[in-house]
């Protein structure tokens, strides 16, 4: 169903890694590749220090990450591409029509939320969007999960 699952935020160091990383630790490598990518990425760059410290102390290494951009052909590659907002959304489908069945909000099952980016703002903007992307998981974790 979801075996390939694409995050995407902006710059690809804050929210989309976030994203990536609790997504696969929540699923457990369980027949799913979950990656991440931006629009606007922050090529070759490590996730922002906090976003790498809220993960640490929840216990996940995000030391590996490095930003890329998120290309056609990684959109096209993906089951599902999951987005921060919905100009995201907005723009990956006016750029690649043909993935527009597979675009949805990581937010979708709380509203149609859209998590603000914490980039170059205090540690509690970046708490608050670790746990709307938290709570946001637990909303797609039922549709990923493999029976």
């Amino acid at each position: 169903m979801f075996n390939r699952i694409l995050v995407v935020c902006v710059g690809n160091i804050c929210r989309s890694p976030t994203a990536e990383y609790l997504l696969r630790a929540r699923l457990g490598g369980k027949g799913h590749e979950v990656a991440s990518a931006g629009l606007s990425a922050m090529v070759g760059q490590a996730m922002e220090p906090t976003v790498a410290e809220l993960l640490r102390e929840n216990g996940i290494d995000g030391s590996a990450h490095r930003g890329r951009q998120a290309t056609g052909e990684l959109l096209r590659q993906a089951d599902l591409i999951l987005t921060m907002e919905k100009v995201h959304s907005a723009t990956i489908v006016r750029g690649f029509p043909e993935v527009s069945g597979k675009v949805f909000l990581l937010g979708k099952w709380q509203s149609d939320l859209d998590i603000p980016d914490p980039y170059r703002q205090p540690r509690h903007a970046f708490v608050h969007a670790y746990r709307l992307i938290d709570q946001s998981i637990d909303g797609w974790l039922p549709y990923l999960k493999k029976h």
